[in-house]
């Protein structure tokens, strides 16, 4: 049966996909608005008061605007409100309820409404312990710049986070940056009368403890105490900062006024307000029980959210750190390691399904080679013509053989048949190799626990931002990647573009696995589990998509087929030796960074794009210079090591909006195809026989 048919691919993960990130979006914008980081707006100065009525500014703070004419109360004499701003707060506020309760006052607490609904718990305490319950709008947005429809939402929300976290409604509502009644402008004025109209009563403030200034406990108590026997309406904060002094300050003025004969209570107590709240109607509870959920959903999502992005910096830290250490330690023993020229023959085995226009290009670079060799190009049942034009070309040491398509691993395992020397080097159609690479590559195998070496592959067309892109995954992931897993001893591809092996231990394990699409992973994994060493070796060009469209084509392949190796090979795990050292170091490593972070990545991009818009620009932009810099010293290396110019790497914070997002999509589609049990033909790519002539490191011209 044919390799190369289309396959049906799972397309609901895209649904989900998308329905996940437009819920985690709309949670974050909910996490947002509700901390004040999106839509929120501070304080206007005050302005004229020309239609402010006298009755407003000259009398009691609390003020009832539903009527034509304004009625206004104020505590009975020797009476104190006291209230509090902007909780609850999960550290102050139970601290303020403890220093009330040990003196045996209540108080008047305006809530936002997001704070009520961030802590339902501090809400239910308020009330149990007998304290009354005011409107403090939902995000602490200044009322007198706000339009009606923002007035109505922040008034709305809070009521139906009330009527869910307290099972009452109230009338009480202290507009946020709001003073005493002398301060009243006009823009406030307009506020209270939507209020009014709203049906609510506006309670300001004779005294003000300025606690948020933080002046210090005598100055808060100072600018608490009355000057006379008049009862006033004392704003203190139980949220918004350090409220230490605010504790202390209480803890003196309370017994002082007490001693005075002053009494202490809430706004309806002190002032004789009648009816200030109501029990809430089920449609108003089973609101609120939404907008509570919803908001303990979005601030659940922002924690995770906060703790995967530092887990994710710190994983990625570690892991820059261990390449950078096993790409010294390997740099290090490379040197002290002269390799000793071997004369064993080789058998170079090109696995070709529709080469023609590369084809030609790849065997005169391996018959270049200054190592005795042979080549076995097995066409796959092109329908291009590769297999005339090898026939044609009638090169030396080079032989044909024709079979109906089968796929890569079958045209390798005909290769491996056909072979009459142990050691083997595998390449595909279009790479270019350097004359000195199977003699190195052979060399290795000095070393009898040695049974496959990794090449070193490069990319040959790096024309283009796609072209710079590919190229500069190719020198790090090869290059730095590669050393790391050699000095491990958990290498886990040889990759098909060059790779080296014994003939024997290939055929011991069954050659060529021909049930995963990652022949090259799956045959590497194979080896090792048999207790071989796979080591990593420098050189060849290969030819890299040249369109998106062909490089997802590729990396799907990839990726799906890594998949399937590592679910193959899962054993590995509990296995002792060498594949032991694959499966305990080599498959966590792929899984982490190949499979788990990039699912995460797209999530964490659309927290990132809201860390931008909501107030946090600064860490975020920091925490991405972080990880462009954790790329960008390896790259650095990589390059260097591999005697790269330095000038592609121009491109490296591009790749993090193009082509990561590309990659991670590959994963999450190989993954679910994996899921759901779809198997996949062999994914060929469209070659198109681009000039691969580069310059070699000595500077001589190469194919």
């Amino acid at each position: 049966m044919a390799r190369h048919l289309r396959a049906r691919k799972p397309r609901a993960h895209w649904v989900l996909l998308v329905a996940v990130l437009v819920a985690v979006a709309g949670l974050l914008t909910v996490q947002a608005v509700m901390s004040g980081g999106l839509g929120a707006e501070g304080a206007s100065p005050t302005g004229t008061a020309n239609t402010v009525p006298a009755a407003a500014r000259d009398g009691g703070a609390v003020i009832d605007p539903r009527g034509d004419t304004p009625v206004t109360v104020g505590p009975k004499d020797k009476m104190l409100a006291l209230t509090f701003d902007d909780g609850p707060d999960p550290e102050w506020t139970p601290k303020i309820l403890e220093t009330l309760a040990r003196h045996n006052v209540r108080a008047t607490f305006f809530i936002t409404g997001a704070g009520a609904a961030k802590y339902p718990g501090l809400v239910d305490e308020i009330i149990l312990r007998g304290h009354e319950i005011g409107h403090h709008t939902t995000t602490h947005t200044d009322l007198r710049t706000a339009s009606e429809s923002r007035t109505w939402m922040e008034l709305r929300a809070t009521d139906l986070a009330l009527a869910w976290t307290a099972n009452r409604t109230t009338a009480l509502v202290r507009p946020p940056y709001a003073a005493t009644p002398e301060s009243l402008d006009d823009l406030a004025w307009q506020a209270a009368r939507r209020l009014g109209a709203d049906g609510r009563l506006v309670v300001l403030s004779d005294l003000d403890s300025q606690d948020w200034r933080k002046p210090g406990v005598d100055a808060i108590v100072a600018n608490s105490t009355p000057r006379d026997d008049r009862g006033a309406v004392l704003l203190m904060h139980d949220a918004g900062g350090d409220r230490t002094e605010t504790v202390a300050a209480l803890d003196r003025l309370i017994p002082d006024l007490q001693a005075r004969g002053w009494t202490i209570g809430t706004v309806s107590t002190t002032t004789g307000l009648q009816d200030s709240g109501a029990l809430p109607g089920l449609l108003a509870r089973l609101g609120g029980l939404l907008l509570v959920g919803i908001v303990q959903l979005a601030q659940f999502v922002a924690g995770s959210l906060e703790v995967v992005l530092i887990a994710a910096t710190a994983v990625a830290a570690l892991r820059t750190l261990l390449v950078l250490l096993t790409t010294g330690m390997h740099v290090r023993r490379v040197r002290g390691k002269r390799l000793r020229p071997v004369r064993y023959p080789v058998t170079v085995l090109v696995p070709a399904y529709n080469e023609a226009k590369g084809i030609e290009a790849t065997l005169r670079s391996i018959l270049e080679s200054r190592h005795p060799l042979e080549i076995i190009v097995i066409d796959d049942g092109s329908i291009d013509g590769t297999g005339r034009i090898v026939r044609d070309l009638q090169l030396p040491r080079v032989r044909l053989i024709r079979q109906a398509n089968a796929g890569k691993a079958a045209a390798l395992n005909t290769g491996l048949a056909a072979a009459r020397t142990e050691l083997i080097v595998m390449v595909d159609g279009d790479t270019v190799l350097e004359p000195e690479a199977v003699g190195t590559l052979a060399a290795h195998f000095a070393d009898p626990t040695i049974g496959a070496v990794s090449g070193n592959a490069k990319v040959g067309n790096r024309g283009g931002v796609l072209g710079r892109w590919q190229h500069i995954e190719y020198v790090i992931g090869f290059n730095l990647d590669r050393r790391m897993y050699d000095v491990l001893q958990c290498m886990p591809t040889v990759p098909g573009a060059i790779g080296a092996f014994r003939r024997s231990a290939v055929l011991e394990v069954g050659g060529v696995g021909e049930d995963t699409l990652a022949e090259d992973t799956d045959l590497t994994m194979a080896l090792e589990r048999d207790g071989w060493r796979v080591i990593y070796s420098e050189g060849a060009w290969t030819e890299a998509p040249a369109t998106l469209g062909q490089l997802w084509k590729q990396r799907y392949r990839w990726c799906y087929g890594t998949l399937q190796a590592v679910w193959k090979h899962r054993r590995a795990v509990i296995e002792p030796g060498q594949s032991g050292k694959l499966g305990r170091r080599g498959l966590p490593y792929l899984l982490m960074f190949q499979v788990l972070l990039p699912v995460l990545a797209p999530i964490v991009d659309v927290a990132a794009v809201f860390g931008l818009l909501t107030g946090d620009a600064t860490t975020t932009l920091l925490t991405w210079l972080g990880f462009l810099l954790m790329q960008a010293i390896p790259a650095i290396i990589a390059f260097r090591l591999d005697k790269e110019r330095l000038g592609p790497l121009w491109a490296l914070p591009l790749q993090q909006f193009v082509y990561r997002q590309l990659m991670y999509l590959v994963v999450i589609q190989s993954l679910a195809t994996a899921v759901s049990g779809v198997r996949l033909p062999w994914h060929k790519l469209e070659r198109r026989g681009q000039d691969l002539a580069l310059v070699g490191q000595d500077g001589e011209h190469r194919h």
